[in-house]
C-alpha cells in the first residue's frame, strides 16, 4: 500500500529541493543578480520610483550616540558589503597560500593578465576623461565580477575548458585585490589616525589570539565588528575591514567560514546590493546620457580595454617564457574569456558610488556599466562558442 507523503515531505520536494538545486548551480548567482537588477530598473522607472528611492535613502539612526551609517543604502554598502569583502579576502588568502596563486609558476600568467586587465581599461578611461569633471572614475572599468563572469562561462558547458575557468577565477581574484587596494588608497576620505591606530591594535590582538589558538568564531566576530567601526570612522572605506580580518583567519578555518557565508553573501547580500544600487532612472535624453565622455570611458574600458589588456599581457608573459597558457586552450578562447572579464557589475557599481556623489553622474556610469556587461556577455559567449569544441561524451 502506497504511503501518503506528509506535508513536510511535499514542501521539501516541491519547494525546498528545487531551491537547493538552483543554489548549487554555478549560474545561480549571476541569474539572481540579473533578476534583482531588472526589478530595480523597473521600479526606478515606474510610478513607485519616489517611494522606492525614499525607502533606500530613509534615515536610520541606530545607537545615535555612535557614528554609524545613516540610511538603508549606506548600511548595505558600508555594512553588509563588508561581509562580501570578508568572503573575497578569504578567497584571496586561500589562493595565495595553497591555490592557483601559491607559486610563481602558477601565478605569473593570471597576475600579468589581471594587471593588464586593470591598467589598460583605466588608461582608456583616462584618455576620455583626464581633463573632465569625471576624472575620478578611472577605477570603474578596472573591475571584474567573478560570479557573473564564471556564471556566463558555465553556460557553454564543455566548450569552455576547466583550465580556462580556473584561469578566469584566479584573474578575477587578483582583480578584486587590485580593486580593494584602489578603494583603500584612492577612494577614502580624510584620514583619522586615531581610529586607524585602534583598528591596528584590534587586528594585532586578533592575530595574537589566532597564534595562540585561543579564539572562537564569536571572538573573531566581535573583534571584526570593532575593527569595522574603527575603519568606518577612519576615512578609509569600511569594507576594507572585511579584507583585513579575512587575512588573519587561520588557513584551517577558511573553508568553514567560506562554506557558512557563501549562500548568505551570494543570495542575500549581493542581491540586496543590486536592488539598492541599480535603481537607475532611464533619462529622457537617453542618447545624450550614453554619449558623454564618462559613458564612453566606462564602455570602452570594459568592452575593449579588458580583453585587450588581458590578452596582450598574457601573450607577452607566454612569449617571454614567464608563464604558460592554460592547457587545452587557444588564444581565441583567451580573448573570449578576456571579454567576459568586462562584466564589471558589482565592483564597478561599488566604485561608482565612491567616485561620484552626484546621483545623475552615478546613473550615467551605472548605465554604461550595464550596457558594457550586456556587450561583454554577447562578445564573450560568441568568441568562446566559435573557438571551443565540446568534449566527446560516452553514450
Amino acid at each position: 500500500m502506497a504511503t501518503i507523503p506528509s506535508i513536510r515531505q511535499i514542501i521539501r520536494k516541491q519547494l525546498i529541493s528545487p531551491i537547493q538545486e538552483f543554489i548549487k548551480d554555478s549560474r545561480a548567482v549571476g541569474i539572481t543578480l540579473l533578476v534583482c537588477t531588472i526589478i530595480s530598473l523597473l521600479l526606478a522607472n515606474s510610478q513607485w520610483k519616489d517611494a522606492y528611492v525614499h525607502f533606500m535613502e530613509k534615515e536610520t539612526h541606530i545607537l545615535p550616540f555612535l557614528h554609524l551609517p545613516h540610511s538603508i543604502l549606506h548600511w548595505i554598502n558600508d555594512g553588509l558589503m563588508t561581509v562580501f569583502f570578508f568572503l573575497v579576502g578569504m578567497e584571496i588568502k586561500r589562493e595565495l597560500l595553497i591555490g592557483e596563486l601559491s607559486s610563481i609558476k602558477k601565478a605569473s600568467l593570471p597576475i600579468a593578465a589581471a594587471l593588464g586587465g586593470m591598467l589598460v581599461p583605466a588608461g582608456i578611461y583616462a584618455m576620455f576623461n583626464a581633463s573632465t569633471p569625471y576624472h575620478s572614475g578611472w577605477g570603474i572599468p578596472m573591475a571584474t565580477d567573478i560570479a557573473f563572469s564564471l556564471g556566463v562561462a558555465s553556460l557553454l558547458g564543455s566548450r569552455v575548458p576547466v583550465t580556462l575557468k580556473i584561469f578566469l577565477m584566479a584573474l578575477a581574484i587578483i582583480d578584486d585585490l587590485g580593486a580593494i587596494l584602489v578603494i583603500a588608497v584612492f577612494y577614502g576620505g580624510d584620514i583619522s589616525w586615531y581610529y586607524l591606530l585602534g583598528a591596528a591594535v584590534l587586528l594585532g590582538i586578533l592575530h595574537l589570539l589566532n597564534k595562540l589558538r585561543g579564539n572562537k568564531w564569536w571572538v573573531t566576530l566581535i573583534i571584526g565588528l570593532l575593527v569595522w567601526y574603527c575603519i568606518f570612522n577612519s576615512g578609509i572605506h569600511a569594507t576594507i575591514a572585511g579584507v583585513l580580518v579575512a587575512f588573519l583567519v587561520p588557513l584551517e578555518r577558511l573553508s568553514n567560514y567560506e562554506h557558512a557565508l557563501h549562500d548568505p553573501v551570494n543570495f542575500i547580500i549581493l542581491p540586496l546590493f543590486a536592488l539598492a544600487n541599480t535603481a537607475i532612472e532611464i533619462p529622457g535624453n537617453f542618447s545624450e546620457a550614453i554619449t558623454t565622455s564618462l559613458s564612453w570611458g566606462v564602455l570602452a574600458g570594459l568592452v575593449l580595454g579588458k580583453p585587450l589588456g588581458i590578452t596582450l599581457a598574457s601573450w607577452i608573459t607566454v612569449a617571454t617564457g614567464l608563464g604558460e597558457r592554460p592547457s587545452g586552450t587557444n588564444w581565441m578562447q583567451l580573448i573570449g574569456m578576456g571579454a567576459l572579464a568586462g562584466i564589471g557589475f558589482t565592483m564597478s557599481i561599488f566604485i561608482t558610488m565612491l567616485a561620484f556623489t552626484d546621483p545623475a553622474t552615478q546613473n550615467i556610469a551605472k548605465l554604461a556599466i550595464l550596457i558594457g556587461a550586456v556587450v561583454s556577455v554577447a562578445a564573450g559567449l560568441l568568441l568562446l562558442y566559435l573557438s571551443g569544441k565540446p568534449k566527446n561524451t560516452q553514450p
